[in-house]
């Protein structure tokens, strides 16, 4: 076992017991096995109650929220320092700033360099806070053909790996509309056998994927995606989307398949934060947020 490997164990280890003190895993004994399993987290984007990062992380924690996720580079240490202290919710990760402009799919080298530093400085700034996230997207198809984009991109990311594991912070993969390990004009039954390809390529496990149950579902089963990723699958994002509509919704709301959803992760195990991922609003508007996502995901009492 060599010491990165040595690391994430003791990492996986540690939050584990930090979840078993989590008042959420109170409901073990619920007859729906996913209360319990999920906690529940969102944009601090998506926050517009308040002004100050305090007041921001108060109307979380208010409306049911057990932790925040912000955008990184960019994160006032101390003043998220004071907001979890005051708030009593972690920064559970967050989202890297800038990925859609400045990509590793680029392919101006100085412009995959400046990609890499933002990645790096992500991850120290997280860490700096107690995340163990930064999501991440990869590229877009745009900047070539696949296979010209996917090495590219390996590459570039890779040489944050070491970063990673040094700080114990996880880069996680979001499944994108970025025309790049699915067919963007392609039908309704893709699955997810390239995303698996793509993140093994890493053989890290320092890289994994941040789920986002919505963003696929105009392409494929979402159950049967979460079942091919599996293990690869370390934090989820949540929307809604319509088929019939092709057009995004609340969570819970079009015709996503939640009930498989659910099932689906019962049948991986999966342990971890959901992040919400929608139109946000002041307390009203997180409120029904939250109650959207313990519907959808069963943890509604």
């Amino acid at each position: 076992m060599n010491g990165n490997e040595l690391s994430r164990r003791q990492f996986l280890q540690s939050g584990v017991l930090a979840a078993a003190a989590c008042p959420l895993l109170a409901y073990g004994a619920s007859s729906d096995p996913l209360k319990g399993r999920l906690l529940k987290t969102l944009k601090l984007g998506m926050i517009r109650e308040g002004t100050t990062l305090t007041e921001k992380f108060v109307a979380a924690k208010s409306a049911g929220f057990h932790g925040v996720e912000l955008s990184a580079p960019g994160i006032s240490i101390n003043a998220t320092k004071k907001a979890i202290k005051i708030s009593g919710l972690p920064v559970d990760g967050s989202v890297n700033a800038g990925h859609w402009n400045v990509r590793h799919t680029d392919p101006d080298a100085a412009v995959r360099a400046k990609a890499l530093e933002a990645l790096k400085e992500g991850l120290r700034q997280t860490k700096a806070v107690g995340g163990h996230t930064v999501l991440l997207v990869v590229g877009h198809g745009k900047d070539g053909p696949e296979d010209v984009i996917w090495p590219r991109s390996l590459e570039n990311i890779a040489k944050a790996i070491p970063l990673a594991a040094e700080l114990g912070v996880s880069i996680a993969i979001e499944n994108v509309w970025n025309h790049f390990c699915y067919d963007h004009e392609g039908g309704r039954t893709q699955n997810a056998e390239k995303f698996v390809r793509y993140v093994d390529e890493f053989q890290s496990p320092w890289v994994g994927m941040q789920f986002d149950i919505g963003n696929h579902w105009k392409y494929g089963s979402m159950g049967d995606w979460i079942r091919t990723l599996g293990k690869r699958i370390i934090k989820l994002d949540v929307k809604g989307f319509s088929r019939e509509e092709d057009k995004f919704t609340k969570i819970g709301a079009g015709d996503l398949d939640f009930a498989d959803v659910r099932k689906a992760l019962r049948e991986i195990n999966f342990h971890g934060w959901c992040a919400a991922e929608v139109g946000g609003g002041k307390q009203a508007r997180l409120r029904e947020i939250s109650a959207n996502m313990d519907r959808a995901f069963g943890l509604a009492d």
